[in-house]
């Protein structure tokens, strides 16, 4: 081996070596390394180098024999470190895996290599982080739900806003802002649902549209001389009441041209 050569530092499998020592056999360098459970084994460079020695045996000790060795590879966020003596029901050999944001979890083997895991959780929190970003609110209203409204799989009746009572009728209602208006009780499914359809029509389409005006017209200016969407409802009896400002967006083409 040549002199030069340094392996300390270095990863073979389950060991991370150490050292280097005055000892040989058969001429070669011994190393000092330190395996993942903790103990300690001389091995030849010769041997680190052609993967003949991966840890300090504690693998036959603990039935890892014929095991496929993932140390080191990467899932994702996810490097596998050292397979632990935990198997799962159908066998598999729980890895204890490292994830780039530090956090450590074991994961077995099977959920590595068929991408059940990509991470220790943190990935998912940053997607959702970054869906919520990419999400556009007034006044704590989302625009895209209400342009892909849909229905709700804990509703009964089968549609939102639309609740089945106990006595067979109907009881409607609509959200927005943060507060819940009631439309009544109805006697049929049909009517139910064309009351709630109407109510969105006049509530939440008009805000959609509303916005998309003011967007128009505001993202071109400065955010100092962008002027805020207001769109406020009341029900007054059986009528909303809408107040807004998009009247200011709707003279868009004479407002650029100034």
């Amino acid at each position: 081996m040549a002199r030069g050569l340094d392996l300390t530092g270095k990863r073979f499998g389950m060991l991370t070596v150490l050292g280097r020592t005055s000892q040989n056999q058969n001429g070669c360098v011994l190393w000092r390394c330190r395996c993942d459970c903790g103990s300690e084994v001389l091995v030849t460079s010769k041997r680190l180098r052609r993967g003949t020695v991966t840890s300090c045996g504690c693998r036959r000790k603990t039935g890892f024999r014929g095991i496929a060795d993932i140390t080191g590879r990467r899932f994702g966020r996810l490097v596998a470190v050292s397979p632990t003596p935990r198997r799962d029901k159908k066998g598999s050999v729980y890895w204890l895996c490292r994830c780039d944001c530090g956090n450590e979890l074991e994961i077995t083997e099977n959920a590595l290599v068929y991408g059940n895991y990509r991470s220790c959780g943190c990935l998912k929190q940053d997607l959702q982080r970054e869906i919520t970003n990419r999400l556009h609110r007034i006044d704590g209203t989302c625009v895209e739900w209400l342009e892909k409204r849909k229905h709700r799989s804990d509703n009964r009746s089968g549609f939102r806003g639309v609740f089945l009572l106990k006595n067979g009728k109907y009881r409607v209602s609509i959200g927005f802002k943060k507060k819940r208006f009631y439309l009544g009780v109805f006697g049929t499914y049909e009517e139910a649902v064309a009351a709630r359809l109407e109510a969105e029509e006049k509530i939440h389409s008009a805000f959609v549209r509303a916005y998309y005006l003011w967007r128009a017209y505001s993202d071109p200016l400065p955010e100092e001389e962008r002027t805020p969407l207001e769109f406020n409802v009341e029900k007054r009896g059986n009528e909303f009441i809408i107040t807004s400002n998009v009247e200011l967006f709707t003279d868009l083409p004479s407002r650029k041209a100034q």
